[in-house]
């Protein structure tokens, strides 16, 4: 069986998703998002073969999504968007497949069935097409608005225009907002900080290095 998360704000598209893949008898959805914060604990917890991922969302969107997760091995990812122009660069840029909304029985299938050939061919290091998405983004987006942390185990997203300052702490980040303090773990190497787990960009006036 392989196990699908589907993330999507919109309930119709969800359901319409469900159906379709209803279909597939080697398909199980394990669960369902209508947030970017939901779907990273979502997927944390549940460790999916394969994500069905909507790519705008308020607050996170799917590529934010992407950046925020830790695991030690990323699902399968299936772009889901009413917008070709960003589906279009991650499947020819970087080999990841995308439905364009509505999504059509038979198109869906034809990216199932490579979910399933690179799942079934996955190595252990075979990340190597979605890091590049990720690494592109990161140069694409000179700074973050908001960011995803964990605070009182839950995920929760941070405006950095409410941010005061930003300071270090070996391979983590902190971020005070008013009388809170938040732990990222990430680190500060110029703007362009980047971590296997995404990048945390933020406006340089907010960095303080001296900590």
């Amino acid at each position: 069986m392989i196990t699908v998360v589907i993330v999507d704000d919109e309930l119709p598209a969800r359901t319409r998703l469900k159906r379709l893949l209803a279909d597939h008898a080697d398909i199980r959805v394990h669960g369902e998002c209508a947030d970017g914060a939901s779907a990273v604990e979502t997927i944390e917890a549940a460790a999916p073969d394969l994500v069905l991922l909507d790519i705008q969302m308020p607050e996170l969107d799917g590529f934010a999504v992407l950046q925020a997760l830790d695991l030690p091995r990323m699902p399968e990812i299936i772009f889901v968007s009413a917008f070709d122009q960003y589906a279009l660069r991650a499947f020819r840029v970087h080999a990841l497949d995308y439905v364009l909304k509505p999504v059509e029985a038979d198109r869906l299938s034809e990216a199932l069935d490579q979910a399933r050939r690179r799942l079934r061919d996955r190595r252990s290091s075979d990340d190597g097409g979605l890091a590049g998405l990720l690494k592109e983004l990161t140069r694409d987006r000179p700074y973050l608005g908001r960011i995803p942390v964990r605070a009182e185990g839950r995920v929760r997203v941070i405006d950095l225009a409410d941010v005061d300052w930003i300071g270090a702490a070996d391979n983590y980040v902190t971020l005070h907002s008013g009388n809170r303090e938040y732990l990222v773990r990430d680190t500060i190497a110029g703007p362009g900080a980047t971590s296997r787990s995404g990048a945390l960009r933020a406006h340089p006036s907010l960095v303080d290095r001296s900590c």
